[in-house]
């Protein structure tokens, strides 16, 4: 191996310092002469077989995408996970047709209150994060706690929209949606209306409203048979 020619090298030819080389070097000269014939001696020399690097990248040290560090789903409150407390939301994108053209999906996780935010040229961090202030700020200050977002690319801005509401955000683990379960299910049932391949850059936020209305009217088991409109309702009469 290149770490065994290395430390080979030191005991041969101890007093000849232009006589060393590092590991690294080797690897490097190797993959980045490999072509033609000399690639298939380097691939059959070679115990992996590959003439490619591999990255060695653990999963504890992932390289987050944000500039500003993520606060992590294992640091939330407890009130917010067993949705004690109302006013916690959980947030995603739906795409359409080649990931064109996109609609933010908002869901209170104590009443599945659902939020629609419109997107109507693109779905950059910048685009995400103004449509999101804008629609949250609508919403009373006590029914403002905090949101939870997979780590997706638009949410890049998230310190300048907690800046802008007052609310933290949340970030789930990689590959994790149940962490977001209420927020993955209301997206299943919005694809009732917005199929996937959809350019859903025809829709204006009349159409989304109207969407909204239909699903915040729909009698939920888990509420009891309550609509989620019925119970943020009585949230903000008794509050």
């Amino acid at each position: 191996s290149p770490e065994q020619i290395s430390h080979t090298l030191v005991e041969d030819f101890p007093e000849l310092p232009e006589m060393r080389v590092c590991p690294e070097t080797i690897y490097q000269a190797l993959y980045i002469q490999a072509r033609g014939g000399l690639k298939r001696e380097i691939q059959a020399a070679l115990r992996t077989g590959r003439t490619r690097r591999k990255p060695h990248n653990a999963g504890e040290q992932r390289i987050s995408r944000f500039t500003d560090p993520m606060v992590m789903i294992s640091e939330r409150p407890p009130e917010v996970q067993d949705r004690a407390v109302p006013g916690h939301w959980e947030g995603d994108l739906i795409t359409g047709t080649l990931n064109q053209s996109a609609i933010a999906t908002l869901v209170e996780r104590t009443t599945r209150y659902v939020m629609l935010v419109h997107l109507p040229n693109d779905h950059t961090a910048e685009t995400v994060r103004d449509g999101l202030v804008r629609t949250i700020n609508t919403l009373p200050a006590h029914l403002r706690g905090s949101l939870t977002w997979d780590q997706g690319a638009e949410m890049a801005g998230h310190r300048s929209f907690t800046i802008a509401t007052d609310m933290p955000v949340y970030f789930c683990d990689p590959a994790s949606p149940w962490q977001r379960g209420s927020n993955e299910n209301t997206n299943g049932l919005l694809r009732q209306y917005f199929p996937k391949g959809t350019d859903l850059s025809v829709y204006g936020p009349e159409d989304l409203e109207h969407v909204a209305q239909e699903l915040n009217g729909r009698p939920r088991k888990t509420l009891g048979w309550k609509t989620p409109a019925e119970r943020l309702r009585d949230l903000l009469l008794t509050t």
